[in-house]
């Protein structure tokens, strides 16, 4: 490494003679692209030929550098990225803007927002693509913040600079902003600027992830519109942000419609969809289909088929497909596929099968894997298992709210509140706060969101009224609280105020008073849905005549006629 330091810097590298002495400079430079871009892997590395290239007396010129400096892509490259900018300040190519915008991009990849911004900071006057690319260093290394204000600033701005934005927030998780910015990029350019596939991509993951149904279709009506086609790549956008906003139906037409087109990840993506509505046997048949069509499934297509196993409790056929995948398509597994396993087996009170699973697999255990085992063993009420499960989250990750809350369901379960008290106390000094439940509908094209025990809404004596209302119906008709499933140690009463205070019950009151009798309601719920609400839910669909669908954090439950699509299996 030091002596190739030395010769990035003198061009006096020791190296065989591969290559003609006189050769010019663009040879060089298409050799260098072709080694960066992996077109012929007989290449030698690129900075291996820019080491030949300057032991040959042949100077770099401005495109030389921008095709390097995209080899430099991670911290452990700094160093010759930091080289090669001497370099490049030393052939005075430094303020060439395509080999600056080069170096914000490297710098950015290598995981060094400062340099990239000292850059940035040293051009004059930046173009376009030098603000496109800090823009998108800040996002990327999650100063959110920084990045938007870079955004105004700019004095003009192309599709790049906004799908840039756009994109950022969703990456962030800030799903809201990133759909506010879509809409500003349609008011303030006037439809001047038309965006691109990524930018309505990004917006439609966005739709997803918050189950913005009404956006996602007028995103849907926009692409049809403005005449842009739907490739593959938007094409399974669209199937996925349909799956995620609770209309499976629409996702299917989607693909349907793809035909012959349909890539691996499109039909990974409907598979992928169907488990998570828990149409399992569904799911295994697009993945015969799939497989009948000549199309080879990779690890994302398992992870689909495996999930659907779990939430079809399908533990045979889960067992199967994991040896399939590794036997017949080397697919070497994943955490997630091992996290699949053992939750498939965990969820059906095998406890020793699953324990197998992470004693043999040859991956370190993670969150994921013990949150599995926890959950598993928390239904089953395997205490021991729960215990060890929480030692092993709470070293990975000791603000780990959910472990805490998760065993001490257990706990209350057992009435052994004393263990409760003691969790809670631990919680307390660790600063541990517990996640609040949080239930997101969409009415109107407006997003709400509701709190447990939430009375911030402007409406909230009418949103608590009718929750009254809704509770008393159900309760004319059988229903009784599990207040087993409050993991405070409170009188009967109390339990039952507490239970009534669950976002996704707020969540249903309020569309109650904003939608017409009979109208679909979709929630999206941050945590796993408790007992109590599902039973309550499923009574309401069938008194009020409604359609409920709620997506949790681990799949969708869709309530009609006083039954779930879950079977009560979650």
């Amino acid at each position: 490494m030091r002596a190739s330091t030395k010769a990035i810097v003198s061009g006096t590298h020791p190296s065989l003679h591969l290559f003609h002495p006189n050769i010019e400079s663009f040879v060089w430079n298409n050799l260098i692209r072709a080694s960066v871009e992996g077109k012929n892997s007989s290449f030698p590395a690129p900075l291996s030929l820019y080491l030949r290239m300057r032991f040959h007396a042949v100077l770099p010129d401005l495109h030389t550098f921008p095709f390097l400096l995209q080899s430099i892509t991670s911290p452990l490259h700094l160093p010759q990225g930091r080289l090669l900018h001497a370099q490049i300040f030393l052939l005075g190519l430094a303020n060439d803007p395509f080999v600056q915008t080069s170096l914000i991009q490297m710098y950015s990849s290598c995981g060094s927002p400062n340099f990239a911004r000292q850059v940035f900071d040293e051009i004059p006057h930046p173009d376009l693509p030098s603000w496109n690319a800090i823009i998108h260093s800040s996002a990327k290394m999650g100063m959110i913040h920084l990045a938007r204000k870079l955004f105004d600033q700019m004095p003009q701005r192309n599709v790049i600079s906004w799908s840039c934005m756009i994109h950022a927030y969703v990456t962030s998780g800030e799903y809201k902003a990133a759909l506010s910015l879509f809409r500003n990029l349609q008011v303030l350019e006037g439809g001047k600027l038309r965006p691109n596939e990524f930018t309505l991509s990004a917006v439609l993951s966005a739709c997803g992830r918050l189950g913005a149904l009404q956006h996602g279709r007028w995103i849907h009506a926009y692409i049809d519109k403005t005449g842009v086609i739907i490739d593959v790549v938007l094409g399974t956008s669209l199937i996925d942000m349909y799956a995620k906003c609770g209309n499976i139906e629409r996702a299917k037409w989607v693909f349907d419609k793809l035909g012959g087109e349909k890539d691996v990840m499109a039909w990974s993506a409907m598979i992928s969809a169907l488990a998570m509505h828990g149409l399992s046997e569904e799911c295994l048949e697009l993945f015969g289909k799939m497989v009948n069509d000549g199309v080879r499934p990779n690890a994302v297509t398992f992870v689909g088929v495996l999930c659907a196993c779990v939430h079809g409790g399908l533990v045979s056929e889960g067992s199967e497909y994991f040896k399939i995948m590794m036997n017949e398509y080397g697919v070497t597994p994943m955490i997630q596929h091992y996290g699949c396993m053992v939750d498939l087996y965990s969820r059906a009170g095998r406890i020793e099968e699953a324990w197998n699973v992470v004693k043999t697999m040859p991956i370190e255990p993670d969150v994921m894997i013990w949150g599995a085992m926890l959950s598993g063993a928390r239904m089953h009420g395997d205490i021991e298992t729960c215990e060890i499960s929480i030692k092993k989250l709470l070293e990975m990750e000791p603000t780990n709210s959910s472990a805490y809350v998760l065993l001490s369901n257990v706990y209350a379960k057992l009435g052994r509140w004393g263990e409760v008290k003691k969790l809670r106390d631990l919680m307390e000094h660790r600063g541990v706060k517990k996640v609040p439940g949080c239930s997101l509908v969409e009415i109107d094209g407006v997003i709400r969101e509701f709190f447990v025990g939430d009375n911030s809404h402007p409406e909230t004596q009418d949103i608590y009224r009718m929750l009254d209302e809704i509770m008393k119906r159900l309760e004319k008709h059988g229903y009784t609280r599990n207040t087993g499933e409050v993991l405070l140690d409170l009188d009967e009463e109390g339990k039952e105020f507490a239970l009534s205070l669950h976002s996704e019950k707020l969540a249903i009151a309020y569309c109650f008073l904003r939608t017409s009798p009979g109208t679909t309601i979709r929630i999206v719920k941050n945590l796993r849905i408790c007992s109590d609400c599902h039973a309550a839910i499923k009574m309401i669909s069938r008194e009020f005549n409604r359609e409920i669908i709620v997506r949790d954090c681990n799949r969708f439950h869709h309530f009609k006629n006083g039954t779930c699509s879950c079977k009560d299996y979650w």
